[in-house]
């Protein structure tokens, strides 16, 4: 017989068989915690009981059987490495734990040389990556996100310094590191960093946090171990660091003390009333409730006292994690093998039997299968992203009070703050505004629901160390005596004066910065506040851009802004000082709109109007007399008709214009002073190329190069009020300057004592004086919020008034350097003016032509001799040759003699020409009926 021929169907069922009987009867798995610690305890039931349901369910690692193998760390580096050791020798696939992050940094090591994947549900410090450690994979949250929760608090209650508690080790100096960086995220800072060393005792804790309570922040974000961070809570009791005023934000360790005390101590509550709190969030689910109410009927069997915390269900999901890889590891046809490793060999005067650590040959292949885990465990969603971190991390924030806490709201990386649950939140597009973040009340420490300031001045016995200008010039804004106390002047009485509101005693001590020969330069002293090396600087500050970015400035104690000072002269007598009113231009006009005006009112008045009748001398001398009497309103010649007394009331208000204008500039001119320099505004003084002059040490320096791109080789530094008033005075001819640029306070300083300058243009920068703090510096809020006290007070006020009295000497409100009026400023009413009296004409030439047309055709016909008059005929005939001729309109000479003509003469007759007119026609009638007769 020929072979055999295996069908398809055969060849799958072999090949499946053969599968089953590859695998391994039992797989083991290793875990590392500590048995007797708060995370171990319920991290070793809830393993244990993981277990027990993978080899339940036979979906998963169907004829395989989970082995489980634990080893104690012991809350020891050292210990806890030995025991992994030990647990690598029982040729484990995987090792879930260890829970402590520094035994998570030498057992990664020992992993990726063995290529057995280590999934941790504790170690949560955020240097635990990927990048270095390939076979590390947390299975938990790690503290990056932790610590961006905790910035989003600081951030939602506005505070912008903090100082971090933590414990002096891989797990907490990585966090508070990552907390460094959340913060400067949202322009916060960790002020004040208060290591603890691992297992302190009583007294090393009371030493930290006595540090801690000298300094000036309030907010205290503690970061710990569970087993001992409770005594730090009653130490912190009795130095009374529990009262009102104090907030406490504590990361996920306390909620896992809490939830895992059945029975809470009522003392120990005691002392930590008020604190927020966070904790890993898991959603609730059916899976989630089946599991906690199989967990306590366990305990109670076992009468186990303590209870499950977040990091049990973390433990339960991470055992299906890797029962779930191996399945699929084994499904895919892989082997289950071990090979020796040939850099680890033992020494023949060792006890050390290295040789028993076996490489894992397949540890690359589940690595993969682990990181492809997608599955919804009690902690949600069990699946990595590309960091190999949990997706969708969240933390539920709760407030301690009572006997118990209570929930506040969430966190999550995907939407930040809220009140409802991140898996609700999943199904809507993400957002982080600042509006959309939401927390309910809190009650803070000394159960109160004020939120605290965060910060009270530092109880150190340093005072602030505040940095004064010792100024050339200009002393009744800063001056500084002998000794660092004896500081006077405007601006040092308002910052006393504000210190004296405020809620809590701030110390000063007056630092001067300069040799009192030159002005020091301000930019500088504001970086040194910026350096850390001034904590505050008080004078005659601007608060400008380039310092804003350095520094924090409180709320301006007074407005100022760039003017421009520039010396005057009297105005020098003239005998034709009455012309300069107007410019030559202006006074041809004004004369030619005169006679044009008079000449047009005479045009209309003169048929109708006898005093604009006589002689042509007569009329001449009318026409000018009428026109300029107009200015003073004493013309004695009446206006009758209509067009012309219309025009008359047009110039009438363009001759009040003139008139007011005239006697204004006039006024200014012989009364006001005028510039010697010509510099009449900021424009005018760009773009001349005279030099320059303004105070050393300040802004406008950099504000004329940067902003205005005023050559450097234009500008000259001043420093005292002598400079300005000589560099003016000698002018730009004799080294001197044609103007200074300087900010308002001053120039008022400059213009008391001096007369003889003003200032020119119109201020052209807004910007006022503060003091200066360090960036974020709650002192610069507090003492804004006190300048503002002051103010509508009116103390504020009282002290200006004190140092910055009214100038000694007169000075003019108006402009200095009055110009000359010119057509530019009244070619609007002129061409108005001109345009009525052209429309008048119009008006009058088309009702004289009219009248003149209408006149014409009134003239008599030529008289028939007495021979024709017999004739009929003729007669007809001559009727018939005047109905045809057509209108004579004259000559020119004719026009003129008839618009010469008085208007009721013209009216005369052509009324007596009408009657004429109907007489004549009466009589060729009667001729042409004889001649028919």
């Amino acid at each position: 017989m020929g072979a055999v021929q295996l069908t398809p169907l055969l060849l799958v069922v072999l090949a499946a068989v053969s599968a089953a009987a590859a695998r391994p009867r039992e797989v083991s798995v290793g875990a590392l915690f500590t048995y007797d610690s708060t995370i171990g305890r319920a991290a070793r039931l809830a393993i244990e009981l993981a277990v027990d349901d993978v080899n339940a369910d036979r979906t998963v690692l169907a004829g395989t059987t989970l082995r489980l193998m634990t080893q104690d760390t012991n809350c020891s580096g050292f210990l806890g490495t030995i025991e992994a050791l030990q647990l690598m020798e029982k040729n484990v696939v995987a090792v879930i734990g260890p829970q402590s992050s520094g035994i998570g940094h030498v057992i990664s090591h020992v992993v990726n040389e063995l290529h057995v994947p280590l999934l941790s549900f504790a170690a949560t410090d955020p240097t635990l990556s990927a990048s270095e450690y390939p076979y590390f994979l947390r299975t938990t949250i790690s503290d990056y996100f932790q610590m961006h929760a905790v910035a989003s608090i600081v951030d939602y209650f506005q505070w912008k310094e903090v100082t971090a508690m933590f414990v002096d080790d891989d797990y907490g100096r990585g966090g508070v590191s990552a907390l460094g960086d959340a913060l400067a995220a949202n322009r916060a800072r960790i002020s004040y960093k208060a290591a603890i060393p691992p297992n302190s005792n009583t007294d090393v804790i009371s030493d930290v946090l006595f540090r801690v309570n000298m300094m000036e922040s309030r907010v205290i974000v503690l970061h710990v171990n569970p087993d001992t961070g409770m005594n730090i809570f009653s130490i912190a009791n009795k130095l009374q660091m529990m009262a009102s005023g104090y907030v406490w934000i504590v990361t996920d360790w306390l909620a896992a003390v809490l939830d895992s005390s059945g029975s809470r101590d009522l003392q120990d509550m005691s002392h930590i009333q008020g604190l927020m709190v966070l904790r890993q969030h898991t959603p609730e689910s059916n899976t989630k409730n089946k599991f906690i109410s199989k967990w306590n009927s366990v305990a109670r069997n076992r009468s186990i006292t303590y209870g499950l915390n977040s990091y049990g269900f973390y433990a339960y999901d991470s055992v299906w994690t890797v029962a779930r890889a191996i399945d699929q590891f084994l499904n895919s046809g892989q082997q289950i093998s071990f090979s020796a490793d040939p850099r680890l060999k033992d020494s023949n005067d060792s006890t050390l039997h290295l040789s028993t650590l076996k490489i894992f040959d397949g540890g690359e292949q589940l690595l993969q299968q682990l990181l492809l885990t997608n599955f919804t465990g009690l902690t949600g969603s069990v699946q990595f992203d590309s960091d190999r971190n949990l997706v969708h991390p969240a933390y539920d924030i709760l407030n301690v009070g009572g006997t118990g806490y209570r929930l506040v709201g969430y966190w999550s990386n995907y939407s930040g703050l809220s009140v409802a649950a991140p898996e609700i939140l999943y199904q809507k597009p993400p957002n982080t505004s600042t509006s959309s973040q939401q927390l309910y009340n809190v009650v803070w420490p000394g159960e109160t629901t004020t939120r605290p300031r965060g910060w009270v001045f530092p109880n150190n016995g340093q005072p602030l160390r505040v940095g004064v200008p010792i100024k050339a010039s200009f002393k009744e804004l800063v001056s500084v005596g002998r000794g660092s106390d004896n500081v006077t002047g405007y601006c040092i009485d308002i910052f006393n004066a504000a210190v004296k509101l405020l809620p809590y005693p701030v110390p000063c001590q007056f630092i001067a910065i300069g040799d009192g020969r030159k002005n020091p330069n301000y930019d500088d002293i504001v970086n040194m506040v910026a350096a850390n090396s001034l904590d505050a600087a008080v004078g005659d500050f601007a608060i400008v851009r380039n310092r804003t970015k350095v520094a924090e400035f409180t709320q301006p104690y007074i407005e100022s802004g760039l003017v421009i000072v520039a010396p005057v002269k009297k105005a020098t007598s003239s005998a034709w000082a009455f012309l300069k009113p107007f410019t030559w231009e202006m006074w041809c006009v004004i004369g030619a709109l005169f006679i044009f005006v008079g000449a047009v009112v005479w045009i209309l008045e003169h048929r109708i109007n006898e005093e604009f009748r006589g002689s042509p001398r007569r009329q001449v001398i009318t026409i000018f007399w009428f026109s300029f009497s107009t200015m003073f309103f004493s013309h004695r010649q009446n206006t009758v008709s209509a067009l012309g007394r219309f025009v008359l009331i047009i110039w009438l208000f363009v001759v009040l214009i003139i008139n007011s204008s005239y006697t204004a500039s006039l006024t200014s001119i012989l009364t006001v002073q005028q510039l010697a320099t010509g510099i009449t505004g900021l424009d005018n003084l760009i773009s001349s190329a005279l030099p320059i002059g303004y105070q050393a040490g300040k802004f406008t320096r950099n504000y004329l190069i940067e902003e205005l791109n005023v050559p450097e080789s234009r500008l000259v530094p001043l420093n005292t009020i002598q400079e300005y008033a000589d560099a003016l005075n000698r002018g730009p001819k004799d080294g001197g300057v044609a103007a200074i640029v300087d900010e308002m306070p001053y120039v008022e300083l400059f213009l008391s004592k001096h007369c003889n300058f003003r200032i020119v243009g119109h201020e052209f920068t807004k910007e006022g004086w503060g003091f200066a703090f360090q960036r974020d510096s709650p002192l610069a809020a507090d003492l804004s919020t006190a300048i503002l006290q002051l103010s509508e007070s009116g103390q504020l006020q009282r002290i200006h008034d004190e140092w910055l009295s009214d100038p000694s000497c007169a000075s003019d409100d108006s402009e200095a350097g009055a110009t000359r009026l010119d057509l530019g400023s009244f070619w609007g009413l002129f061409l108005v003016c001109a345009l009525i009296c052209v429309f008048a004409l119009v008006l009058f030439f088309i009702r004289i032509c009219w009248q003149y047309s209408k006149y014409s055709n009134s003239e008599p016909a030529d008289e028939p001799n007495a021979a024709a008059a017999a004739a009929a005929a003729a007669a007809v005939a001559a009727a018939t040759e005047r109905q045809k001729r057509p209108t004579r309109l004259g000559s020119f000479k004719e026009l003129i003699q008839f618009v010469d003509k008085k208007e009721e003469e013209v009216r005369r007759t052509m009324k007596r020409r009408s009657s004429d007119k109907d007489n004549q026609a009466a009589g060729s009638s009667d001729a042409r009926s004889l001649a028919s007769a």
